[in-house]
């Protein structure tokens, strides 16, 4: 059982994991997978459980027309072996590493930038 939202862990695939993340598409998975696997983690994804489906009004059948279903993105699961892991500890405390060798950033870890700019922490400023 977690001990707050922030470090979950379950068993997937069977093995006991840390869940990194959650409904993640394809690309994101393969992202994070190179990422944590250059890092030394061993990486479990599995395929999300598909999203509770709605219950459809029963009243006006008639009236209303049928409107077709999107067909749901495949989303995954993807977990650590390392059950003690956890992505925000992990980030702010610098442990991760890019194949150029620089720190991982959150803007990089949300891959909103393409190179991770690991600047001094501002504590190391004073």
């Amino acid at each position: 059982m977690a001990i707050n939202k922030n470090h979950e862990f379950e068993e997937l695939a069977g093995v006991k994991c840390a869940i990194v993340e959650r409904n993640l598409e394809p690309g994101r998975v393969a992202f994070l997978t190179g990422l944590l696997e250059l890092n030394g983690y061993v990486v479990v994804v599995v395929p999300s459980p598909p999203p509770k489906a709605a219950a459809a009004p029963a009243a006006r059948e008639a009236e209303e027309p049928v409107i077709a279903a999107t067909p749901a993105i495949e989303t995954f699961t993807l977990g650590v072996t390392d059950y003690t892991f956890n992505a925000t500890n992990a980030i702010f405390g610098r442990m991760l590493k890019t194949a150029d060798g620089h720190v991982v950033t959150l803007a990089y870890w949300r891959q909103k930038d393409r190179v991770s700019h690991d600047e001094i922490p501002y504590y190391e400023n004073i």
